[in-house]
């Protein structure tokens, strides 16, 4: 199973899902299904642009856990 750890990083960075969604050039829309885990999948061009935004690596948002 792939978790997204969005809200995590926002919260360490203070960053508010419309301050995200400026600086990244996506719909808070999207940005909330994202961050619910409810994304079917993601395009690197966006990954990229949401580490740049909150300085952090693809491995602080995305994590694998084994299904059990």
């Amino acid at each position: 199973m792939i978790i997204i750890n969005l809200d995590v990083m926002m919260a360490k960075r203070k960053m508010s899902l419309n301050e995200l969604s400026d600086r990244v050039g996506i719909t808070i829309a999207n940005l909330s299904i994202l961050k619910n885990n409810k994304a079917k999948a993601i395009k690197f061009s966006t990954l990229e642009a949401i580490c740049k935004a909150l300085d952090c690596r693809v491995e602080d948002i995305i994590e694998y856990s084994p299904d059990k």
